[in-house]
């Protein structure tokens, strides 16, 4: 650790204080060995060695405490903070689907800045509150990279990171959305909370206008097991991923007027990774968005499409008959702020939602129920604080969905709670 100058020159003007007075401490009582003036010398040397204690005090008090100063230095560049949320499900109108109560996520944040233009940035997660072989919980690593900060315009991000589509997937929070459970889009059409490996520039190119391009890890079409979640179930997370064939990503926001959010993604590339039969099973995935703030209204709207070659060359290798060609979804939502009193704020709020994951199908390929479904929700989040938020919606699933894994069903009620610091 570094000392101050001001802090080195006060030690030594005390040493120097603290060695005179020795010295006289000395002369004085050579001088007064005496018995005559036994009492008075006694007297005065208690005198001198209660100022030479009190000296020594000082002394060390000047003195650097590196391991103090250590653990204040690392403090002041890290961070720490994280999310939660426990729900709450109960299914009706001929669900076979069991009520579940689920400790959904518990994810702890560390950031850490190693200087004005690197820092570090960190995210693990458990889910469903336990993680063992023969449970469904997980523990996994959702962002681990490192930021490198050149200027407004020009970023980098090395490691795991999040691919910047749709609203949830960056910005994932429970207190940053509404409703209990995430919107159905952003899940199965768009699999969030979606994170890949690789490297990316990101900056505001234009006042106001923000970008991100990258390369990356991408997904395994071997890995592709289940359509009710499309793509969902071929990402590889990062996890000893296959990289014959690497993708390409961008992005770009628009927030230059008031209130409004404008934007788009494009994600693309082969998920054969050199599989011997599926070839070039090129995915690519866009989306377009807008969000709208005004007075007390919240105003959301979501698109998002995919495609994937050699669906029928995928149903080959893997020995199904279910992989699609092409998938879709999308979402309008209407939330208002009816109440708001200090950091309280009350807000209802509607969602419609309709998708399909297996909206186009290769000669080889079958329907699965479940896999389409069309959602409306009707609910109201409660912010105690901006940080902690009480949930509550209702649910109705047009199409009759029998798929117990998801656990899903025609009608479901569904009470929450989430924060973040």
């Amino acid at each position: 650790m570094k000392v101050s100058i001001n802090t080195t020159a006060k030690f030594e003007k005390l040493n120097k204080v603290f060695n005179k007075k020795a010295i006289y401490l000395a002369i004085v009582t050579s001088l007064f060995a005496g018995n005559a003036v036994a009492a008075t010398l006694e007297e005065k040397i208690e005198l001198l060695q209660q100022e030479i204690e009190s000296l020594k005090d000082q002394v060390q008090s000047a003195k650097p405490n590196n391991a103090a100063s250590g653990i204040q230095g690392l403090a002041n560049r890290t961070t720490i903070g994280g999310y939660g949320e426990v729900n709450y499900n109960n299914y009706s109108g001929g669900a076979t689907a069991k009520d579940k109560i689920d400790a959904r996520r518990f994810v702890l944040y560390v950031g850490h800045k190693f200087n004005d233009m690197v820092s570090l940035k960190s995210e693990i997660e458990l889910e469903h509150a336990i993680a063992s072989a023969g449970d469904e919980g997980e523990i996994e690593m959702e962002q681990l990279y490192l930021d490198f900060h050149f200027t407004d315009k020009i970023n980098s991000k090395v490691g795991l990171f999040l691919i910047p589509t749709g609203f949830l997937n960056e910005t994932h929070e429970p207190t940053t959305y509404f409703g209990v459970e995430r919107n159905q889009i952003e899940t199965r059409i768009i699999p969030s909370t979606w994170r890949e490996a690789g490297v990316v520039m990101y900056g505001e190119v234009l006042p106001a206008l923000k970008y991100q391009v990258g390369i990356s890890s991408g997904f395994s079409a071997r890995k592709y097991d289940d359509p009710l979640v499309g793509i969902r179930s071929a990402h590889q997370e990062g996890a000893l991923a296959d990289a014959e064939d690497l993708s390409l990503h961008a992005a770009l926001n628009y927030t230059g007027i008031n209130g409004l959010l404008v934007g788009g993604s494009v994600f693309t590339g082969n998920t054969g990774q050199n599989e011997p039969g599926i070839g070039n099973a090129r995915l690519t995935l866009w989306d377009a968005h807008a969000r709208y703030q005004t007075g007390n209204w919240d105003l959301r709207a979501l698109y998002a499409l995919g495609h994937l070659n050699n669906a029928a060359e995928i149903n080959d290798v893997t020995a199904r008959t279910d992989a699609p060609s092409a998938f879709y979804g999308w979402f309008i939502e209407a939330a208002n702020h009816v109440w708001k009193s200090g950091e309280m704020d009350f807000a209802p709020f509607i969602r419609y939602e309709k998708y399909d994951s297996q909206a186009s199908l290769p000669f080889n390929s079958v329907r699965v129920n479940g896999s389409k479904n069309k959602i409306w929700t009707v609910g109201a989040n409660f912010w105690a604080t901006p940080q902690v938020v009480l949930k509550a919606d209702y649910q109705v699933y047009d199409d009759k969905d029998e798929d117990l894994s998801e656990n899903r069903g025609d009608r479901r009620f569904n009470l929450g709670m989430g924060y973040m610091f």
